[in-house]
Parts: structure tokens; C-alpha cells; sequence
């Protein structure tokens, strides 16, 4: 038997998207209004260290803001024991000035909450601070880990975020923050893990036309890109160029990404081809890809077209 998800893009979604896409189909059904008063989207993404919503998103997110759209990349810890020489205070400080200045060249909003490395849970009041950054930005879209990854910080934004997902209309849940009027599109970035499920995207973008952006700008994330992070050691530091050579290590840096996101291209060619046209979607080398939440708002066809406004077809 074959297991149809109800909020996927299946065959007859992406049927429809890629005519609306084409302009094929009737244009008279109005996409549903955004949260912002201004008609410009806003966009969170979370991610459990400063690094993670960068890595998985940062192509995507520099799209909507060349766009005029609002994005904040929020770390929902500081990321204080994500390095193999140091900790606490002084490394959450690093950390958040590096996540600071990567969406400096993005042009996008930084948030790192307060919260230790390596101790995040699904507890109330953390439902509560993640609902309340939800409605505080009045987010049309909402982006996190799946709740299953190696990481338990991973997991638990998964399951936070997941939680909030019904909680962000309800008045009378956090009520000293004013509830949104509508539910936006919760999301998940992309992973390589199989069990429950494999990820199984909805929405792939080419970040071709600003992969040079990305790379410029996660340059800034040295504690993790050229030093390691928790997982680094003298001996990995020394394989890379010294930070003298800045050209030298964003070509070293270029490389491994380009690897990266290459391999994201060829494992979700055939929606980006769908989606781009064949022509088009054979030619992308840079991807990120996004699943849709079964919570939150479903969104139409149409309304993916709004969200999601990159697919331009050759």
C-alpha cells in the first residue's frame, strides 16, 4: 500500500504548483494575506546551536531578503560547550558575535537565547519562550530540525517548535504576548537520518545565485567551520589554512560546501526539476530542501507560491 501524506507536494500538488508557477493556471483565487501589515513575509528559523539555522537555511533566508522579507535565524541555545578547547561564558559570547555577524551579511535578524549547550528539554517554559518568539515575530513561517536527529538539542527544537505549532493562535496560553491571528507554515530543514522516516522535501531552492553569499558569510562561524567545534582537535585545525590567508580558507571552506549542497542537488533533482522545469532543474549545483509539518497552517498551492517565491522557469 502506498502512504500518501496529507500535506505533501504529491503528484497532483506539484502538478498544480508548477502550472500556477508557469502562470497556466487562473490566476483569480488571492493567495492568503501575510501576518505583516507591510505584505512582506516573515521567516524564523530555528536552529539548537549558533550555526545550525545558518547551515541549513542561510541560502534560502539571503533569497527572502533580497526579496524585502524579514528572516531571524534563532539559536536556541548559546552553543557553550561546542568547542573542543573551550566552554562556558567566553565561548557563548564567541559564538553569538559570529552568529551576529553572519546575518549581518546575510541581511537577516540574529536571536541567541541564554539557554546552556547540551541541556535543552521540551519543558513548559520553553514552550512558552518559543511560542512567544513565534507570535513576537509574527512569523508567516516557521523552520526547525526534526524532532529525531543524533543531537538531543536537535530533537528537543523539533519537538518545542512542533509543540508551538497549535499553541501560537490559543489567547489564553502566554497571554502577556498577543496571539497571532493566523497559524503559519511550520517546516523542517533537511537531514540525513532514516528512522522513523527518512526527510522527504517538499520545497527544494536553488541557492546557486548566492552560494558565494553563504560561504561569505558562515566564513564568520570560525569556531565551528575552521576550528571544529566539539569535534575539532589541534590536528584538524592544522589541515586548514591559517586565518592569515583568508582567500586560502574560503576556498578551503567553498570546497567542502560545494560538496555539501551538491549532494543535496543530486539527491532532490527530480523536485527540482518539478519544480524549476527539466531544463532549468538539471543545471542547479546548490540546494537546501525543506519538508513540510503536518501542524500548523496547510498551505494551497497558491500560498506555497507566495511563501516560497524563487522558482523562475526557463
Amino acid at each position: 500500500m502506498v502512504e500518501l501524506r496529507p500535506w505533501s507536494i504529491h503528484a497532483s500538488f506539484a502538478c498544480l504548483l508548477l502550472c500556477l508557477v508557469a502562470g497556466q493556471a487562473s490566476d483569480t483565487a488571492a493567495a492568503e494575506p501575510v501576518q505583516s501589515e507591510d505584505g512582506k513575509l516573515r521567516i524564523v528559523v530555528f536552529g539548537a546551536h549558533p550555526d545550525d539555522a545558518e547551515f541549513k537555511a542561510g541560502g534560502t533566508a539571503a533569497k527572502w531578503a533580497k526579496l524585502g522579507h524579514q528572516v531571524k535565524l534563532c539559536s536556541v541555545t548559546n552553543g557553550d560547550i561546542g568547542h573542543w578547547q573551550i566552554a562556558g561564558g567566553p565561548l557563548a559570547q564567541r559564538r553569538t558575535a559570529e552568529a551576529a555577524a553572519v546575518a549581518s551579511k546575510l541581511g537577516v535578524t540574529s536571536q541567541v537565547l541564554d539557554l546552556h549547550d547540551g541541556e535543552l528539554e521540551p519543558t513548559l517554559a520553553n514552550r512558552r519562550l518559543i511560542t512567544k518568539i513565534i507570535r513576537e515575530w509574527k512569523a508567516d513561517i516557521v523552520i526547525a530540525h526534526r524532532p529525531w536527529d543524533y543531537h538531543p538539542d536537535h530533537r528537543y527544537v523539533g519537538i518545542l517548535v512542533q509543540d508551538a505549532a497549535f499553541m501560537v493562535t490559543v489567547p489564553f496560553f502566554c497571554p502577556d504576548t498577543p496571539p497571532l491571528k493566523k497559524n503559519p507554515v511550520f517546516l523542517y530543514s533537511s537531514d540525513s537520518f532514516q528512522k522513523p522516516y527518512p526527510f522527504r522535501p517538499d520545497i527544494a531552492v536553488s541557492i546557486d545565485d548566492v552560494f558565494d553569499l553563504k560561504i561569505d558569510a558562515i566564513h564568520e562561524l570560525e569556531s565551528q567551520v575552521y576550528e571544529g567545534g566539539a569535534s575539532g582537535s589541534e590536528e584538524f585545525v592544522r589541515t586548514v589554512p591559517p586565518a592569515a590567508d583568508v582567500a586560502g580558507r574560503k576556498a578551503w571552506l567553498k570546497q567542502r560546501w560545494h560538496d555539501r549542497h551538491s549532494r543535496e542537488s543530486d539527491r532532490f533533482r527530480s523536485l527540482l526539476t518539478e519544480l524549476y522545469g527539466d531544463e532549468k532543474g538539471k543545471k542547479i549545483l546548490y540546494t537546501e530542501a525543506f519538508e513540510l509539518c503536518e501542524y500548523g497552517r496547510k498551505p494551497t498551492p497558491m500560498e506555497l507560491k507566495q511563501l516560497f517565491p524563487f522558482f523562475e522557469r526557463e
